[in-house]
């Protein structure tokens, strides 16, 4: 089978971006008197649900309260989204080693690159803009974020769309990615996928995955990569 795609993952695969969302996240609930804060293990736990409006709602659910309801909790995700975006225009976030250039590489030698990702397009942004100097559509060929699916990973909707607007078939792309529900919907669109695991999901089972690398630096690289 010949490899024409490589479809990466955001939050944790392209660069430890956590960190920089928690404290989003606590900025937001702060100046919104909301009175929650949370610690690395409560947003540890709340990483296994997909999306940031989507953990809000857990998080509610979880101290059985109503309050936020469904539209203030978007409205709070808006508000997120612009303090992480303010947080990545201070710079100090990198991109994992080994990114930049495996990205670079598999451009110089035809391969089309792609985001599928369940945090919304201007996070997508903000992260190149951080780390690149550039906007995302000017790094990648092709990005399916945020809310373009009906249902977030593990579910295999993204990687499906990214697929389509790929124009290619899972046999001819390589996944990348750092949580078991990320490999599980890479799995499920038929992608081999390869796990560099962060910070966040070191603890996770990965038995599903074809590779699993502590990053992504060259002389880690399967064949399959070595272009």
């Amino acid at each position: 089978m010949t490899l024409k795609a490589l479809i990466f993952d955001v939050d944790g695969t392209l660069a430890e971006t956590e960190e920089a969302h928690r404290a989003a996240f606590n900025r937001t609930f702060k100046e919104a008197g909301l009175g929650w804060h949370w610690s690395i293990e409560d947003y540890t736990s709340l990483l296994e649900t997909t999306g940031g409006k989507e953990r809000m709602r857990q998080h509610r659910n979880n101290l059985g309260l109503a309050h936020p309801d469904d539209a203030q909790i978007a409205e709070l995700h808006r508000v997120k989204t612009t303090f992480y975006a303010k947080i990545l225009d201070g710079g100090g976030l990198e991109l994992r080693p080994g990114v930049a250039d495996l990205i670079e590489c598999a451009g110089s030698a035809g391969l089309r690159i792609a985001v599928a990702t369940t945090t919304n397009r201007p996070n997508v942004d903000a992260l190149c803009q951080c780390c690149w100097g550039c906007a995302a559509d000017k790094v990648f060929d092709v990005i399916a974020a945020g809310d373009e699916v009906a249902a977030k990973k593990p579910a295999p909707d993204i990687f499906l769309l990214a697929l389509k607007r790929l124009g290619l078939p899972a046999t001819e792309a390589i996944a990348f990615e750092d949580s078991v529900n990320g490999l599980r919907s890479a799995h499920a669109a038929g992608l081999r996928t390869l796990i560099t695991p962060s910070v966040y999901t070191a603890h996770q089972d990965f038995t599903l995955a074809n590779w699993m690398l502590v990053d992504l630096t060259r002389e880690q690289l399967p064949e399959a990569l070595k272009f």
